[in-house]
């Protein structure tokens, strides 16, 4: 006779929960949780599981390994940067796994900032697959009086495309207040740009953007196999060849860059919506970057002079000291 299963109640989740501490906090071996919670040992490591499949559990790795601080003291060094965290490599250095590398990393050091921050501050915030993994992986955090507002569109031309909506997600995790800039990530010519940029709703967020103290936010590639740009149909094949032709290397925000940080004489960079490059410059902006061949990208970037935080890969953060004439400063550090 089969066995009939139902949902999980309140009260297992709630020992889930108690498991959960006593073993990543507590440091308790799962007979010790076992005999606190007056439960059998393999009910013990069923509600470890259960807390972990939910989400009540996230994990941040102290440490790092000494080639990734090197790189790190380097390119502090070069562009004079608040803060660096290059994230370790994973095996096989796929697309994925590095997003989850610098989504683990990025979102202790997310949680660190949010904490930190005064009542009422303003958080500006782009979007990207990478800040979207570094927010999933972020504790909660009640800080209800924080707003975060977007600083860039929040939409694709094909609505099937959608970005990742990570206000949204910020305000789930801090239970914060979120305001959304209701325009696409790009407008497809002048004359939406224009009457976009008439809407009163549009003209108040972008006032309201341009209050914030910290930007957090993603940098595109143009490099062929990771450009989410090109995916998910953000600019049609004749943008993408004139962005190639100008040596655009990546955006920020939708403003396109060559690799020595000079916006191009693009059409593009004169659809791009939401704040541009120069309304950035002296705030707080955390640029989080992952996949692996996003080097010239963020080369691009840093040479703006906006970025004052970078959290990015191994494989991106080597190919940027490769290229700059650094490596004796590199093999200062011990590598």
């Amino acid at each position: 006779m089969k066995k009939s299963t139902k949902p999980t109640d309140d009260s297992d989740l709630d020992l889930a929960t108690r498991a959960a501490w006593l073993s990543f906090i507590g440091g308790y071996t799962q007979s010790e949780i076992a005999r606190r919670l007056s439960v059998s040992p393999a009910k013990a490591h069923r509600l470890i599981a259960l807390a972990q499949n939910r989400g009540l559990v996230k994990v941040f790795i102290e440490g790092a390994p000494a080639e990734c601080i090197a790189l790190e003291e380097v390119l502090v060094r070069q562009f004079g940067l608040r803060n660096c965290i290059v994230a370790p490599a994973l095996d096989g250095d796929k697309a994925e796994g590095e997003f989850a590398s610098v989504g683990a990393a990025a979102a202790r050091f997310l949680h660190r900032v949010l904490f930190g921050m005064e009542s009422g501050a303003l958080v500006g915030v782009g979007k990207g697959r990478s800040l979207a993994a570094s927010i999933a992986r972020m504790p909660s955090l009640k800080r209800p009086d924080l707003r975060f507002v977007s600083v860039s569109g929040s939409l694709t031309r094909k609505l099937s495309a959608n970005p990742f909506d990570v206000v949204n997600r910020l305000v789930e995790r801090t239970g914060g207040e979120g305001y959304y800039l209701p325009v696409p990530y790009l407008a497809a010519d002048d004359t939406e740009k224009e009457v976009l940029l008439a809407q009163k709703s549009v003209q108040d967020m972008l006032h309201l953007a341009r209050q914030a103290e910290v930007v957090i936010v993603g940098i595109g590639t143009l490099e062929e196999d990771d450009a989410h740009i090109r995916q998910v149909g953000m600019i049609d094949p004749a943008e993408w060849e004139e962005l190639k032709s100008l040596d655009a290397v990546g955006d920020i925000m939708g403003s396109f860059v060559d690799i020595e940080g000079r916006p191009v004489d693009s059409r593009v960079n004169a659809h791009s919506l939401g704040l541009g490059l120069e309304e950035l410059r002296g705030r707080r902006v955390i640029a989080v970057v992952g996949g692996t061949s996003k080097g010239k990208a963020v080369l691009g970037a840093l040479r703006t002079g906006i970025v004052t935080d970078l959290i990015l890969s191994e494989p991106a953060a080597r190919w940027i000291v490769g290229n700059i004439g650094d490596v004796a400063n590199l093999r200062e550090f011990g590598t």
